[in-house]
């Protein structure tokens, strides 16, 4: 076992260690192990097929995506993931794990895997992908019947909201005390949020991140989903991530702003010396446009994130591209030479997908 998850279970008296995976639509599953024995064993292993369970448990044919004898894989800890569980009763840590084959290669279901090796194309070029995710997502009345409508909660003031707030900051305050422990959990839990707002829907909010390596980004915001649903039930309501919770409301998206550095420099591939636009850019651009709609099931992995891909909802349905413009897929913020970046608005916040894109998609654009 690492060094550095033995000492960190010793210096915070860790008794229990949940050792997760996240499957295709971000939820974690995995084993509670107690500590000596995770120390111990050094691995976890679980049935390949839970890489294909679907967002309300079921589980399609595992055909020659993991075979009909239902194999076991081999889940390895990431020490750069072991974190503490703040809402545990009791001193409880958090490691993401890694999938291998028994010959010790990834596998290639796991979402992890695939962002690895996007990534490693980069290093490949001598470059470093850089993200920044922005995560929207519902607080909503707890309810057990699935078949009536969603609403909105009640705040301090002991009214939902009847209209839209955007970025409303008495809107955030009337559900103060949920985000005071949202900010002390996550703090505890080592997320790196850096901005709340609310959003246009009633009772939507949004959290977004720092810039940052895409690894240790995806890893952020799986587990801030987790997170942020924990803390919402300790308050007596639900927390959704859906692309479309409410019919008549915007739905959820993560828009994600991309750039790229160079290894060397550490500049910014996307602007040249001058601070102009480079062709790389361009070329990036490009990717985006011929390939976005190509990997539609993972930004829109579900029925329901389509729902929320609609005209004049903030919600593009188009890969075109603009300067500060949200009506397109693809957004580019106004910004200097070293921060120019790409928006993709179009993920929903249901899907977990493998950013950034790989570098194979530099194709010439008339953009």
């Amino acid at each position: 076992m690492n060094d550095t998850i033995t000492a960190f279970l010793a210096q915070h008296r860790i008794h229990e260690v949940e050792c997760v995976i996240p499957d295709m639509t971000g939820i974690a599953h995995g084993k509670i192990l107690p500590k000596d024995l995770f120390l111990s064993a050094g691995e976890m292993r679980i049935p390949k097929s839970v890489l294909l369970n679907t967002v309300n448990g079921q589980q399609p044919e595992n055909g020659p995506y993991v075979g009909e004898t239902d194999p076991a894989m081999v889940c390895l800890s990431d020490a750069s993931t072991v974190r503490v569980v703040p809402w545990a009763a009791e001193p409880v840590a958090v490691v993401i794990h890694d999938c291998h084959e028994f010959d010790g290669s990834l596998v290639q279901l796991s979402p992890r895997s695939l962002l690895r090796h996007v990534v490693s194309l980069y290093e490949k070029q001598d470059w470093k992908p850089v993200v920044a995710p922005e995560m929207e997502f519902y607080l909503v009345v707890r309810q057990q019947n699935p078949h009536e409508p969603l609403q909105p909660p009640l705040g301090r003031t002991g009214k939902s909201e009847a209209g839209r707030q955007s970025y409303s900051i008495d809107a955030v305050n009337d559900f103060d005390p949920f985000f005071m422990e949202l900010s002390q959990f996550c703090n505890v839990h080592r997320l790196g949020v850096e901005t709340l707002i609310h959003e246009a829907g009633a009772g939507q909010m949004e959290i977004n991140f720092s810039h940052g390596d895409p690894m240790d980004l995806v890893d952020r915001v799986f587990l801030l989903k987790r997170t942020v649903r924990e803390t919402a039930l300790r308050h007596g309501i639900f927390a959704t991530f859906m692309a479309k919770p409410m019919e008549m409301e915007p739905g959820s998206a993560m828009h994600i702003h991309q750039s790229v550095l160079d290894g060397d420099t550490g500049k910014n591939i996307f602007s040249n010396a001058d601070g102009s636009a480079s062709e790389l850019f361009n070329h990036y651009i490009g990717g985006l446009q011929k390939y976005v709609p190509q990997v539609m099931p993972m930004l829109a992995p579900y029925v329901n994130s389509y729902r929320r891909l609609s005209r004049f909802m903030s919600a593009p349905i188009n890969v075109q591209w603009g300067l500060d413009n949200r009506t397109c897929g693809i957004r580019i913020p106004k910004s200097n030479a070293q921060n120019r970046r790409v928006e993709n608005r179009v993920p929903g916040s249901m899907s977990i997908p493998t950013w950034p894109l790989p570098p194979r998609w530099r194709v010439a654009t008339s953009a």
